[in-house]
């Protein structure tokens, strides 16, 4: 008896799609990363006036800043693959859901430090990552063009931060001004390569990892805007 073998899905871009499926899928999108970020918001509004901030930032400033880096690495990692191979929606919207909670966390720390003693430049920082965010979607968005080829350059680009970051908690030293200025370059090209891949690369079913690729460089953008800023005052 002939048996027949059923070949594996093969994954289409959503750019080699209709116009309709390729609008659908962004606004899916950016609708997410909105959602992400608004969860992300008020997760911390949630974290300062329950009073957890102040114990959290106690927490995590009393601890190996090494094994809670190494910690958000892994759990980040996690969350990325899951999102972006999962075939039950419901397991890739919890990727993000926890993606998103770590991100909150590693932010109250400096968020707190922010809040007692720069009154207004966490509005400032959020405000000027919005504006670079948009800035870079929309050169995205009007070139249309391919930026894949970045990929390799963020790769290298991310070990040598990662090494540097390490390198000053165990040695001591301090990550200066222009580190945090190179850091938001780099968050930038994030953005532009992720944009991309929205428009060109991503099939029209994993919205959810498109939107917390999104929301990872927006998130990484923020963080050393908000670095920046806090060094001036």
């Amino acid at each position: 008896m002939e048996q027949h073998t059923t070949a594996p899905e093969v994954l289409v871009p959503v750019s080699e799609r209709g116009i309709d499926a390729r609008a659908t899928f962004i606004n899916r999108t950016y609708n997410h990363l909105m959602g992400s970020i608004v969860l992300f918001t008020l997760l911390e509004v949630w974290y300062f006036t329950s009073g957890l901030a102040e114990s959290i930032a106690a927490f995590m400033l009393g601890t190996s800043w090494l094994l809670i880096l190494g910690g958000f690495i892994v759990l980040g990692w996690i969350g990325t693959h899951v999102a972006a191979s999962a075939e039950s929606k419901g397991a890739q919207y919890a990727a993000l859901g926890a993606y998103v909670a770590a991100w909150s966390i590693m932010f109250v720390p400096m968020l707190y430090i922010a809040n007692a003693t720069a009154p207004g430049v966490i509005q400032s920082a959020a405000l000027v990552t919005l504006l670079g965010f948009g800035g870079l979607t929309a050169v995205a968005f009007v070139t249309r063009k391919d930026f894949s080829f970045m990929r390799g350059f963020l790769m290298w680009g991310g070990v040598v931060a990662m090494v540097a970051i390490v390198g000053g908690v165990a040695f001591g030293f301090e990550m200066g001004t222009w580190f945090s200025v190179a850091m938001i370059g780099f968050a930038g090209a994030a953005i532009l390569y992720d944009t991309s891949n929205v428009l060109h690369h991503y099939p029209e079913d994993r919205y959810v990892a498109a939107a917390l690729a999104l929301f990872a460089s927006v998130a990484m953008m923020f963080w050393y805007v908000l670095r920046l800023f806090m060094s001036r005052d």
